[in-house]
């Protein structure tokens, strides 16, 4: 008897397309308006009660000719929407880059072997390997904010600490876990932090203190969690709920042989390390933006590339390229998530409160709503629209090209700053992606260890709602006490 195939969830560009298709509805009966601002250039604010309706509004036409906004123009009007600086173009143009030069330094091979030759060294103090590993994923997931890469450590890491006496779950967790709390408390992520931050109008890097000291408390809370679980199937075995899933793992484990470390895998770590410092200073000394950090990156992806090939690491200069393209090929959906997301945008009028659009009728009707709550109850509310919202556009890049324009304001509207929306949607958008089946970073960890997401959210599930918890509380303390 055959069995009824269960239908597959939509994935975000579907999604987006039918939002795009609702957006361009609503254009139809909802009327245009606008806000008064104040201040000037990037520090302009919307004046609370100052909007109002514009009569002469006409609703969006299904195709436009004249280089106007039309429901079929969307997505190429998306992509070439905005500036170098911000979103949609200069956005896409970063991933691109960004997503080529990852390509090449994972394409080397040795930030795999430094990896596995660290775990094959730990002999005493075993215990404290997954720790270790948490820590440095979590700190890769806040820095340069480290998501789809996590599949290919997970490759490596899931049969060698199956060896080690761990289990799958293990190992997801130190890849997959420890990245996302590490996006989502980040306070230097280029993919999270600093597009919403640019997004709102906000000073790059600005609010760092309090990131950082989420960052740390995020990031212990799952070395513990990570270090309890190690040890009972360490001590239990037949404990873990992948014992027997992990069976395929154990019979392979003898055949893998740790690679040691050459002089040239020394020197690309190196320079590696080098240039995330380099990306480091120029952000926070020299205030580096979207063209910069991509420059920076591509200097180091060369380098890298060229000691690569030299040490034999590279077969030859087409290995290179193909790497390259392929790291670059890989954010193409990203790419084209950030532009349907803006094309969106572009359709409802726009994201300017000072300009006709009915993005900003929406936007008063939502700040009508919340503006009987508290700042407290409504910094909670905001926080948890990211994290519902999260379960349809799991891009960080789409989500904050897509709500921020709207949280943004809507935070002048209720009496927020703004850096407390910023932080509103970063919690939201890392944290769920632990958890949503749409992630396709998660859906594929998951099965390279041979991992059902049910196990997994079964194993997770319990830690993430008291990190949830804690979230919302952190979001509701920060508006109170102002947070910039």
């Amino acid at each position: 008897m055959s069995q009824t195939a269960r239908p597959a969830m939509p994935d975000a560009l579907v999604l987006l397309a039918l939002v795009a298709l609702l957006a361009w509805g609503v254009t139809h009966w909802v009327p245009a308006g606008q806000f008064l601002l104040s201040g000037e250039g990037g520090e302009r604010q919307l004046v609370p009660g100052s909007f109002r309706v514009v009569e002469s509004h006409s609703p969006v036409p299904l195709f436009a000719e004249q280089g106007q906004m039309g429901l079929a123009n969307l997505l190429f009007e998306g992509l070439v929407a905005g500036s170098k600086w911000g979103s949609a173009v200069g956005v896409a143009a970063f991933l691109l880059v960004v997503g080529g030069a990852f390509g090449i330094l994972l394409g080397s091979g040795s930030l795999d072997r430094a990896i596995l030759a660290a775990i094959g060294r730990a002999t005493r103090g075993q215990d404290l390997v997954l720790p270790g590993l948490f820590f440095l994923f979590s700190l890769a997931g806040a820095v340069f904010g480290m998501g789809e890469e996590a599949i290919a450590f997970c490759l490596i890491l899931v049969p060698t600490l199956v060896r080690l006496g761990y289990d799958s779950l293990s190992a997801v967790a130190c890849c997959y876990l420890a990245t996302q709390l590490g996006f989502a408390a980040s306070w230097m992520n280029p993919f999270s932090v600093a597009l919403a931050q640019g997004i709102a109008a906000v000073p790059l890097l600005s609010g760092a203190p309090l990131r950082l000291a989420l960052w740390a408390g995020l990031t212990a809370l799952g070395m513990a969690f990570v270090w309890r679980h190690g040890r009972r199937v360490r001590a239990h075995p037949e404990a873990s709920p992948t014992y027997h899933s992990d069976r395929h793992w154990r019979e392979r484990a003898q055949a893998q042989s740790v690679a040691p470390l050459s002089h040239w895998d020394r020197l690309i770590l190196l320079l590696t390390a080098l240039g995330l410092a380099w990306v480091c200073w120029g952000v926070m000394a020299r205030g580096y933006y979207l063209p910069q950090i991509a420059a920076q990156f591509f200097a180091l992806a060369l380098v890298v590339g060229v000691v690569a090939r030299l040490g034999g690491l590279f077969p030859s200069l087409n290995d290179l390229s193909r790497h390259f393209s392929e790291g670059a090929a890989a954010l193409v959906p990203a790419v084209l998530v950030v532009a349907l997301a803006k094309g969106v945008v572009l359709v409802l009028g726009g994201d300017d409160p000072g300009a006709p659009s009915v993005l900003n009728t929406l936007l008063n009707g939502a700040g009508n709503a919340f503006g009987d709550l508290g700042q407290a109850s409504a910094a909670a509310l905001m926080f948890w629209f990211q994290s519902a919202f999260n379960l349809l556009v799991s891009s960080g890049s789409g989500q904050a090209a897509l709500t921020m324009p709207l949280m943004a304001p809507l935070s002048d509207l209720l009496g927020l700053t703004r850096q407390v929306a910023v932080l509103a949607f970063q919690l939201g958008d890392g944290l769920t992606n632990v958890l949503i089946p749409t992630s396709a970073a998660l859906v594929g960890c998951l099965g390279v260890a041979r991992v059902s997401w049910g196990v997994w959210v079964r194993f997770v599930g319990g830690f993430m709602l008291m990190v949830m918890l804690l979230a919302t509380a952190v979001v509701m303390a920060a508006a109170v006490m102002g947070y910039q």
